[in-house]
This record gives C-alpha cells, sequence and structure tokens, in this order.
C-alpha cells in the first residue's frame, strides 16, 4: 500500500510526463525551501512555470484544486522567489507564470495561469 507522500510523488512524475508532451521543458522537481515546496518547475515558451500538483482519488474531500487555497498561493510564490534568486534570474526580465494540475481519479485537469 502507498503512502501519500509516494502516491504524490507518482502522480507528479505523470503530470512531468504530461507537461513534457505538451513542449514543457522540465528544469526542476520538488523544489524545497524552508517554508514551501514547488512540484514542478518547467518553461513553456517565453514562461517559466511554477506548477502545483494535487491528486484526489474521488472528489469525497472535495476537488483537487480546491486544496490550493489562499495560504497554499501566498507559499507557493515565496518559493518561487526564493527559485528565481537561487537561480539568478532577473525577476522584472522573466515572464512567470502559475499553473495548478488537478487529477481526479485519472483525469487530468491543468488550469494554465491559475493565480
Amino acid at each position: 500500500m502507498e503512502n501519500n507522500r509516494q502516491v504524490g510523488a507518482k502522480w507528479e512524475q505523470i503530470v512531468a510526463d504530461y507537461l513534457k508532451d505538451k513542449g514543457y521543458m522540465i528544469l526542476q522537481m520538488n523544489y524545497r525551501t524552508r517554508y514551501s515546496e514547488i512540484d514542478v518547475i518547467a518553461e513553456d515558451g517565453e514562461y517559466l512555470v511554477f506548477i502545483e500538483v494535487k491528486y484526489r482519488k474521488t472528489a469525497a474531500s472535495g476537488y483537487p484544486v480546491e486544496a490550493v487555497n489562499a495560504k497554499k498561493i501566498s507559499r507557493i510564490r515565496n518559493a518561487a522567489l526564493y527559485y528565481l534568486r537561487d537561480n539568478h534570474y532577473i525577476i522584472d526580465n522573466t515572464n512567470i507564470r502559475f499553473d495548478v494540475v488537478g487529477i481526479l481519479g485519472n483525469e487530468i485537469n491543468h488550469i494554465i495561469n491559475a493565480f
């Protein structure tokens, strides 16, 4: 039986493969800061994209994208700033975007520019 972290890692890899098929270049998976984590960081054309992946087996506890609340968004944005700084991006010259990929069962819902 898989634990939640193993299930999450499996679906993050599935999402990374899905994004590659759509032309994204995956730069990093599971970027961690002291305060938060970004599941996938990728390039999509001119955009540096920070992607949150949420999985639910069923909708019994709500839809996956509903779990990306204001607190989670704030943490992702802060982690993105760390990533930009740590990787020497010039924030004013970098087009960034935040996507959310929700998976319900086996159905993938990719929300581009979610917040």
